[in-house]
């Protein structure tokens, strides 16, 4: 373990430290040495029956962000929760701006409802199958088309006028992958966002489709993230037209090819024979790899025909539903978002969703810069109470038996787009605060007003 948290103890004080405002009125400050966030920044020895294979693997089980559980399961402590809640909220964002619903479809799903389908047989091992007390057989769903569509079809007096209907969830999925690895980039339990929409003509359908395409590409730039959308197939979920969104990775277990312009990009099992060149400006095809991040589809009728999920036009007669359904792999999102943004050692987050946006850092206790504790936790206060929507994003740092170098060490170690640290300056008049900016890579000396400004321009989903 590092020198700063060495486990978690819950006797040794609050989480929440009082600022000491008038009671009634009390400020809270969130103690670093009190997060539940067990860190092992050095990566001495590792963790029992797991072996890091790859960069956000290792720094998401070193920065206390994910523990292993059994193979291809993992536990997701306080900053992971945290970044994901974020993650959530922009993806709630972007799927109510296209006219989102959201639902929570249970994770057991009958076998009947997949033998309809035709996928209880067709998906193989990677289904995982148990059989209740009656000895009735069920799935954990890895996706949800059977049952959104029956869930439709249950309602036998649908109108056009309610189309389009674009229901989706965030839930926890399930898949028996043959060979977990990677952490959150090939697992067996992970969290997604899948939509399935539902409308009147293929026209229409075709429209849902590139106006979800359109807000996945909008995610993606809010969040900072470089991400290509690549004609794809369409596997064992169907329909006839299929992309994914790919972040260019050297770990990527896809491999992709690029138009240097733009005009094309596929996923190499969607070529024909030896194609090198762009279709549309014969340039000379680039080869990378991947990490797919989302997956789309439309579906047609495959799965309308089958639950018989109809609507009623204007002269009131049945018409199946055109579908389609579309994924954004949550977990994988913070990994792969870790894995393409982070040096070797330290982690790198989308601004938006680090776990916690400032660290910080007041001198060590009996240096001689010791009486600009009292400034920094008096800045601490200020900010969450100009800006309380920030509060929880806002750690200081209490291990003040640890030297400002060693913490600063492990701030940047762990991402926090904002490090404030009383230094030697804090000595001045007007005292200078010490701000580093992780993401630019700038120092900036500034005044208590100058912090609180900066700070000011923080945001969070």
């Amino acid at each position: 373990m590092s020198g700063g948290l060495r486990g978690w103890r819950a006797a040794a004080g609050p989480l929440l430290q009082a600022s000491g405002a008038p009671h009634g009125a009390r400020r809270r400050r969130l103690l670093l040495s009190q997060l539940f966030q067990p860190l092992n920044l050095q990566g001495e020895g590792g963790e029992a029956g797991w072996e890091a294979g790859s960069r956000s693997h290792r720094l998401m089980v070193q920065g206390g962000l994910i523990h292993p559980g059994s193979t291809g399961c993992y536990c997701y402590l306080p900053p992971a929760v945290r970044a994901m809640e974020k993650l959530v909220r922009l993806i709630d964002g972007e799927m109510e701006a296209v006219g989102g619903q959201k639902v929570n479809m249970p994770s057991l799903s009958s076998a009947e409802l997949w033998r309809a389908s035709g996928r209880w047989e067709n998906m193989g091992p990677e289904l995982f199958r148990l059989a209740d007390r009656h000895g009735k057989d069920y799935c954990l769903g890895p996706t949800h088309e059977e049952a959104v569509t029956e869930l439709v079809a249950a309602q036998s007096n649908l109108s056009y006028k309610q189309l389009p209907l674009r229901l989706y969830q965030v839930t926890r999925k399930f898949r028996d992958e043959p060979k977990p690895r990677f952490g959150l980039l090939r697992s067996r339990e992970f969290y997604m966002k899948d939509m399935y929409t539902f409308d009147a003509s293929e026209e229409a359908a075709r429209q849902t489709y590139e106006l979800v395409c359109g807000a996945y590409r909008g995610l993606f730039e809010r969040l900072g993230l470089r991400c290509v959308q690549v004609r794809a197939a369409t596997g064992n979920i169907g329909g006839t037209t299929s992309h994914e969104f790919q972040l260019p990775a050297d770990i990527g277990e896809d491999r992709l090819v690029l138009c240097p312009d733009g005009h094309f990009a596929a996923n190499v099992e969607m070529l024909n024979g030896e194609q090198t060149s762009c279709p549309t400006c014969g340039e000379k095809l680039t080869q990378t790899r991947g990490i797919e991040v989302g997956h789309t589809f439309y579906l047609g009728t495959k799965y309308s025909a089958v639950y018989n999920a109809i609507y009623y036009s204007p002269d009131n007669k049945p018409h199946l539903a055109e579908m389609g359904c579309y994924g954004l792999g949550v977990t994988r999102i913070l990994a792969a978002a870790i894995e393409v943004l982070s040096t070797e050692d330290s982690i790198r987050w989308p601004s938006l969703i680090a776990p916690y946006q400032v660290c910080f850092i007041p001198p060590k206790k009996g240096s001689k810069e010791e009486q600009g504790a009292a400034l920094l936790e008096r800045i601490y206060d200020d900010f969450v109470e100009a800006h309380p929507h920030l509060a929880g994003d806002a750690v200081l740092d209490d291990r003040t038996q640890m030297t400002i170098g060693k913490r600063l060490k492990d701030a940047k170690k762990l991402g926090y787009p904002y490090v404030v640290i009383a230094g030697k300056r804090v000595c001045e008049d007007p005292p200078v605060f010490e701000v580093w900016d992780q993401n630019s890579g700038e120092v900036l000396y500034l005044t208590k007003e100058g912090v609180i400004e900066l700070l000011s321009k923080v945001q969070v989903p």
